[in-house]
């Protein structure tokens, strides 16, 4: 289907792909998550107005278990599903209207992203119904995240689909970072170089860069945990390293996510400084070498969170250097932010006053920070109210700024204005309530973080705290009734309300239409032009021969619309749904099969309650998962590459396949962490003290049988070229072959273990075998589906014979899992 239906349609929301419209899906359902977290925070706040929790009637407004509930899940959905998503749909609407793309490079894959995300949300929601959400707090440290640890609340579904619902976020993310990548560096305008991208898509890019690679040692790491509450392993139970295991994958991800959710919001400030200072950011070719280093920096100071663990003092305190390091960079940024407003004309209008206000309150979320920078202080101040009043000056500023963006952008989305006077009014409560709910937290810093027993003498800032937490809300309700008040009456927007904004999405209506241009967009003469043709182009990463004719013959046959992203959400969100209640059978399982040398890692005081619905829901998941894939691969949906685009460094592939080196790239890092992980633990436990037992010669076997594997995909390669049916099916069906081959071979492997009585869960050696092992395993099963369903379209319409690109696509995937194995093999067979 290629025509959408009307905006105030359902059906519209259910099937477009439009970025614009995935954009507006974003921002409204982060919101939604805004509001959720924003009530648990109300909660818990208002619990702790008094030491030992908020009295009722002689009971506490909250249990012990509700409390840490609470916390855990305010912490999980404002950073995971509301920080990063607002600024995701900030990026979906006006990152391809900054740099001048008809829309992302994949535009089903851009709604598939969101419709993860959504369910993912939809699956956090529904784990509070399910014995109760995820209770160990929002970093989920080991060895709190497994179930024998916290077995009142961590054995039920809840907390499982807590996880798995975090599991789905991630694969949103990696599927949307590898559609901006693709479409940042190979869809902008003709002239429209990197160095002269506007701000905000300049944060965007280095945040999406960051995001692929950070968001994947996360999802290695939630994939361990998985594994470990689903199917009982032992990554994260055991007393060999287990808790330094987790804090190094965590904090890998968890400190460039401190500026993957701050740098959109430090692009809007850019922006909105630049508008309303009447003048060029000052410094901005610094600015973003400067915003460059930080990125790079960002992975490499993830250790300053772990000062209070064994880790020796030399490395604590090289990490303690790259700490004031990443903040040299900042210091640069902000002086350029103040220097811009010094040396233009303020117009202090709301968006403004919000990005104004974020600056602030950056800079002392900032100096607070040295303070943790440090060894011997954060010896003190870690595990404090310190560290709670740090992070939420350093987050909530960020917070701030996409209020600015929201404000400045709004006009643009909706074509209507707002009150400036209620505006400035919302950000006078905000920043009141802000400062009132934060500060006092550093005054009362003795008290412990997420618990809610705390000293008499700090009960007067607690209760401050409480009370601008209510003026915050306040504050944000003010923004939605300004907002919703606009929608509903406010003045039509001109195309360009503020002036000197100079970006490219406002040279177009308020809202912009479908298409986005009215004629093609160039930067060639240095500035912003609508041209009518378009004549053959030279070198440098521009198309050659493209002509007018072929520009709007792409523009008429784009589509905008499918259903089987969100089939493909529903079904991945009741197979989520169905694993989350699954453990009980393995536990079952684990009963009759447990030997007495292994400990009672799996001993709860009473284990979960067998259910039939979870098995159910995931076959049914499973089942609905494939069929929507299959219609998936056969829709013919047509998103044409720009005829005229600048794509340096990256001219000379497609869209297609620079998406799948970027795929493999975030791939890279999880079999990265799932293979350090190993080499982690087993040197914790003693190297040579490994009792696992290999069979030598099947690794070896197997090994043969992947590398022919990679000659066979070649030949396919070579025959789709030639427009050699019968020989690309040949190859194809060889490839498959030795695929099964390999599996079977893997599965005698298993089969041979579980005779000899070892299984997943008889300790830590086997676990990392039978997980590492069985990651690549399900590597391979989804290459075998693809090169099936390749050769279903081979066999029913010729496919890949006029265009053999995708088998070389397959190719590049099918390598990747060899050369894995290729690591793989030494490590559990010869070592």
């Amino acid at each position: 289907m290629s025509d959408l239906p009307p905006m105030k349609s359902v059906k519209r929301w259910l099937v477009t792909t439009n970025h614009k419209d995935v954009g507006i899906l974003y921002i409204t359902t982060s919101l939604f998550f805004l509001i959720f977290g924003g009530v648990l925070a109300l909660l818990f706040r208002a619990h702790l107005w008094e030491s030992g929790g908020m009295q009722f009637g002689g009971s506490a407004l909250l249990s012990n278990d509700q409390y840490y509930q609470s916390v855990s899940a305010h912490g999980l959905i404002m950073v995971f599903w509301f920080l990063s998503p607002i600024a995701s749909g900030f990026a979906n609407y006006f990152v391809p209207l900054q740099i001048g793309a008809k829309d992302l490079a994949f535009p089903r894959l851009n709604a598939l992203s969101y419709w993860f995300y959504l369910f993912s949300g939809i699956l956090m929601g529904i784990s509070f119904f399910q014995g109760g959400t995820f209770s160990g707090g929002w970093t989920m440290y080991a060895p709190l995240n497994v179930p024998v640890y916290t077995p009142a609340i961590g054995a039920t579904a809840g907390s499982n689909a807590t996880i798995l619902a975090l599991t789905l976020f991630v694969v949103s993310i990696t599927i949307g970072s590898v559609n901006f990548l693709v479409t940042m560096h190979r869809s902008r305008a003709e002239g429209l170089g990197l160095w002269n991208i506007p701000m905000f898509s300049w944060s965007w890019l280095l945040t999406i860069w960051m995001m692929l690679f950070a968001f994947a040692a996360l999802l290695a790491a939630l994939l361990l945990l998985s594994v470990d509450r689903l199917f009982l392993t032992q990554y994260f139970a055991t007393d060999q390293g287990s808790s330094l295991l987790w804090a190094h994958l965590f904090w890998f991800f968890g400190h460039p996510e401190v500026y993957i959710v701050f740098f959109p919001a430090l692009g809007i400030m850019f922006e909105t400084f630049q508008t309303f200072c009447g003048r060029r950011l000052v410094g901005r070719k610094w600015v973003i070498i400067a915003m460059v280093l930080v990125a790079v920096q960002s992975f490499l100071v993830w250790m300053h969170h772990m000062f209070l663990s064994t880790i020796n003092l030399p490395i604590k305190t090289l990490f303690m250097a790259t700490t004031i390091g990443i903040s040299l960079p900042f210091d640069l940024m902000v002086f350029a932010l103040i220097y811009t407003m010094v040396k233009g004309r303020v117009r202090f209008t709301t968006p403004f006053l919000f990005s104004l206000g974020a600056l602030v309150l950056f800079i002392l979320g900032g100096i607070t920070g040295v303070f943790l920078g440090a060894v011997v202080l954060d010896y003190e101040f870690r595990g404090t109210y310190w560290v709670v009043a740090h992070f939420h000056y350093v987050m909530v500023s960020g917070v701030t700024a996409l209020f600015a963006g929201l404000y400045y952008w709004w006009p643009k989305i909706t074509g209507k204005m707002y009150s400036e006077r209620l505006g400035k009014l919302s950000f006078a409560v905000y920043f009141v309530g802000f400062n009132l709910l934060y500060f006092p937290m550093f005054l009362a810093w003795e008290t412990p973080r997420r618990v809610f027993h705390y000293a008499e003498s700090a009960q007067l800032y607690h209760q401050m705290a409480t009370v601008g937490a209510f003026v915050l809300g306040a504050g944000v309700l003010l923004v939605f009734i300004t907002l919703g008040k606009s929608l509903l009456s406010g003045p039509d927007a001109p195309d360009n309300p503020w002036t000197f904004s100079r970006t490219a999405e406002w040279a177009i209506p308020s809202p912009p239409p479908l298409e986005n241009w009215p004629n093609r967009p160039s930067y060639a003469s240095g500035r912003l032009e609508f041209v009518d043709d378009a004549p053959a182009a030279t070198d440098g990463g521009v198309a050659h021969g493209a002509t007018a004719t072929a520009e709007k013959h792409e523009e008429e046959h784009a589509d905008h619309a499918s259903i089987w992203p969100v089939g493909i959400g529903a079904g991945t969100f009741v197979f989520f749904l169905g694993l989350s209640g699954i453990t009980p059978y393995v536990y079952s399982f684990v009963e009759s099969h447990i030997h007495s040398d292994v400990g009672d890692f799996v001993t709860l005081a009473s284990a979960p309650n067998q259910s039939i619905v979870y098995p159910i829901l995931t076959a049914l998941g499973l089942g609905l998962m494939g069929i929507t894939l299959f219609q998936f691969g056969r829709e013919q949906f047509d998103a044409p590459e720009m005829a005229i685009a600048e794509r340096w460094p990256f001219g000379g592939i497609s869209n297609e396949k620079m998406g799948v080196w970027v795929f493999l790239a975030s791939d890279v890092v999880v079999f990265g962490a799932a293979i350090g992980a190993y080499i982690f633990m087993r040197i914790h436990g003693g190297w040579h003290n490994w009792h696992l037992e290999s069979i030598t010669m099947a690794g070896l076997f197997n090994t043969y049988v992947l590398l022919t594997s990679s000659f066979t995909v070649i030949l396919a390669h070579v025959m789709a070229e030639r427009g050699n049916k019968k020989g690309l099916l040949g190859a194809l069906s060889a490839t498959v072959l030795l695929g099964f081959v390999f599996m079977g071979v893997k599965a005698f492997e298993y089969s041979s273990k579980f005779d000899a009585g070892h299984y997943w869960f008889s300790g830590i050696e086997y676990s990392l075998y039978f997980v590492t092992t069985g990651l690549h395993a399900l590597h391979v099963i989804l290459g075998l589906l693809i090169a099936g369903f390749m050769i279903y379209r081979v066999v029913s319409i010729d496919a890949y014979l006029e265009d053999h690109m995708p088998v070389e696509y397959f190719g590049l995937y099918w390598h990747f899992v060899d050369i894995v194995w290729v690591f793989l093999f030494p490590l559990f067979y010869l070592m």
